[in-house]
């Protein structure tokens, strides 16, 4: 008979001196109790059963998932008196100290506490010595990634080459602290997070071998706190048998574990959608007068503004991971009301407190900030829903009357047509009545079949519009004649006055420009400046307009590089006086060297000939 239905019964337990907490007294004993880690498990035992076993595992994964119980499997299934098994019989003595942590043969050392080179010296040394009974010597590290880089590279020979004899086996939750040169020499096997029905059914089995009776969704509540982890939630079981040892009530749950039942959760979500702020603040009120810890009660709402997104997406009723399946359809009801982008800034809000609330003291005072603010979001998915049609161009305004002029303006949108009832049974507004003729003028509709070329400025006539069209390219054309290289080096030097910061510095130190007909600058750097022209080209829609302003037309911008030939040494002026006076003159024309004078008031010396 295993450990786990051997398990004592009720009655006796509260009067043992040798009382287990339900965490090891039912602790998975065979491969075939791992609850969540069947692909493990699988592993494990067809390397068992092919011989194919190797010298090191290394277990990675969350707490409370199994990594050291499925260790302590291992090494039953490899030194069981009936082994190699992969179902080792916990009955033999082997698997009975094995179990509780004292077998001499397999080792458990605790790498937080054991992390220096000495400890893994000493491991080296006795790794050398045969087992006394078993068939291997098995030496389980927990939390490896403590050990210190040292120890690892006193490990890594042993590690590699160890004796026929020795397995290890490595437990850590944080694989990204352990060395490369450690993980290539083990067999790695990450742990996932255990699903909440798989927790919730391994708790009921529980609670009826203690004898203990539970109301609906008790165990389901649990897991959902759980968050993966099968330790966490055996030792909350552990906590509500001490504090309700015969019938576990809803109720009971919530008061042990500060959370709000699901009807507060959902009257206040309702009240947050309806922009009842009085109301947000009563439930919070008397959530507060029960006890409702603020800092869990905001990962609550996450979880159930997570819930909300997936149904707002479409998502399955299986995907929901903090909210009951019974409440399935409440939460796709509220997800159509709310709307998806109303609920991404709702989660968004959330996140934000629940990390300010970390390191605040009033807890309840941002908790009640941030309900406050997702309540007045209701216009988010309206505008959503506007600009989407704007987009699509199905936002139309009727046309004025024949003799008034054009609009230059936007349209503005009245009142009336924005969405202010809930989005319930579309995600866009209709119109039920068409606008009266009175106020076709000043109203916004969406029609049957909208046109956004009804929101622009109404054109003129084809024919009007060619002859505009050919008068303006005629105008180009003159215009682009009369330019010259000095006229565009004339444009060119009013662009860089109209430009500021770095683009005007850089823009000055430009050697040449030319004129392309019918419209295009080249703009000539020396290739000494490439930064120069690299910034210029980054800003160069800024310039195209610029110079647009002043042509009067629109302008292509060609950036280049020219090489500029240095003198030779044998052609340098012989007055070198002369030429250092010319330089300087040059030089305190630059740019950069004038806005260096104007900011510290610095006045040039002296320049050094090249």
């Amino acid at each position: 008979m295993s450990q786990t239905d051997s398990a004592p019964s009720k009655e006796k337990m509260p009067n043992s001196e040798h009382y287990q907490v339900v965490a090891r007294r039912y602790r998975p004993q065979g491969f075939a109790q791992l609850v969540g880690q069947r692909h493990v498990a699988q592993a494990l035992s067809n390397a068992i059963q092919t011989g194919r076993i190797g010298h090191a595992y290394l277990f990675t994964g969350a707490r409370g998932v199994g990594k050291t119980s499925s260790a302590r499997i291992f090494a039953k299934a490899l030194n069981c008196v009936h082994g190699p098994t992969p179902t080792p019989c916990n009955c033999c003595e082997i698997c009975d100290s094995i179990s509780t942590g004292e077998d001499v043969d397999v080792l458990e050392i605790d790498g937080a506490s054991n992390r220096g080179i000495d400890e893994i010296r000493l491991l080296r040394q006795n790794a050398s010595i045969r087992p006394s009974r078993a068939n291997y010597k098995i030496y389980i590290i927990d939390e490896v990634h403590m050990l210190t880089r040292e120890a690892f590279n006193a490990l890594l020979k042993t590690l590699e080459e160890p004796p026929e004899h020795v397995k290890f086996i490595f437990c850590t939750t944080e694989p990204s602290k352990i060395p490369i040169t450690i993980l290539s020499r083990c067999q790695r096997y990450d742990f996932a997070g255990i699903d909440a029905i798989a927790i919730a059914q391994r708790l009921t089995e529980i609670a009826q071998k203690e004898g203990v009776t539970a109301d609906d969704g008790v165990f389901e509540t649990l897991a959902r706190r759980a968050a993966g982890s099968m330790r966490d939630a055996q030792s909350l079981l552990e906590q509500l048998l001490s504090f309700a040892p015969e019938h576990i009530s809803l109720d009971d749950v919530h008061a042990m574990l500060g959370t709000a039942d699901d009807q507060r959760i959902f009257r206040i979500l309702n009240a947050m959608n309806a922009s009842q702020t009085a109301s947000v603040f009563a439930e919070l009120d008397m959530a507060a007068q029960e006890g409702v810890d603020f800092g869990i009660f905001t990962e609550q709402l996450l979880g159930i503004f997570r819930d909300l997104m997936v149904s707002a997406c479409d998502g399955d009723q299986k995907l929901l991971m903090y909210c009951s399946p019974s409440r399935y359809d409440d939460i796709k009801q509220l997800a159509r009301e709310l709307g998806l982008h109303r609920i991404l800034a709702a989660m968004q809000v959330l996140d934000q407190t629940y990390t300010k609330m970390r390191y605040s003291t009033q807890g309840r005072i941002l908790l009640e900030l941030a309900l406050v603010r997702i309540a007045h979001l209701q216009q988010l998915q309206g505008i959503a829903v506007l600009l989407d049609q704007l987009r699509n161009g199905e936002l139309s305004v009727p046309n004025s009357s024949a003799g008034s002029p054009p609009q230059q303006s936007a349209p503005r949108i009245s009142a009336q047509s924005a969405p202010q009832q809930s989005f319930t049974q579309s995600s866009r507004p209709t119109t039920s009545q068409s606008v009266p003729p009175s106020t076709a003028s000043t109203s916004t509709s969406v029609s049957e079949k909208p046109r956004f070329s009804d929101m622009l400025p109404q054109q003129p006539s084809q024919q009007t519009s060619a002859k505009t069209t050919n008068t303006e390219q005629q105008t180009a054309q003159k215009k682009t004649s009369d330019i010259n290289d000095s006229e565009a080096k004339r444009l060119w030097d009013r662009v860089t006055s109209s430009l500021s910061g770095m683009t005007a510095t850089y823009a000055a130190l430009c050697h040449l420009i030319r004129f392309i007909p019918p419209d295009i600058f080249v703009i000539a750097f020396p290739s000494t400046q490439a930064i120069a022209k690299s910034y210029c080209e980054n800003d160069s829609a800024k310039i195209q307009n610029l110079l647009r302003e002043q042509t009067g037309f629109p302008i292509k911008l060609r950036f280049e590089t020219i090489t500029i030939e240095q003198p030779k040494p044998e052609q340098r002026p012989q007055n070198l006086n002369l030429r250092k006076l010319q330089m300087m003159a040059e030089t305190e024309k630059h740019p950069m060297v004038k806005k260096a004078a104007e900011l510290f008031g610095a006045s040039l010396t002296e320049v050094k000939l090249p």
